[in-house]
């Protein structure tokens, strides 16, 4: 199996708080879900976030799969993305160290 990090970053009007719609906030759930998923199928290795408020702020998805277009499909399908609330940058990734729990 070959590593993968994606990149999540916010459409523009989605930097503004006050622009945020019940519609945008569901897809944030099912993006949510989409990766529990994704979990469960043993193709994440970890996802999360900055938490910074400013418009620098951005995701990321580190996830499994045995090719490139595997991979891709995996980030297209993302919620997120399929949706159009967040932009995905596909990288060839490798962990180098993890701790262990």
């Amino acid at each position: 199996m070959k590593q993968y990090l994606y990149k999540l970053e916010l459409i523009e009007r989605l930097n503004n708080d006050d622009n945020w719609t019940e519609k945008d906030n569901q897809i944030v759930e099912e993006h949510f879900n989409y990766l529990k998923e994704r979990l469960n199928h043993k193709q994440l290795i970890l996802a999360g976030r900055t938490l910074n408020t400013d418009d620098t702020k951005f995701g990321i998805v580190i996830i499994e799969a045995e090719t490139d277009e595997i991979a891709e499909l995996i980030m297209l399908n993302d919620p997120a993305i399929k949706n159009g609330i967040m932009i995905g940058h596909l990288y060839p990734y490798r962990v180098a160290l993890l701790r262990e729990s």
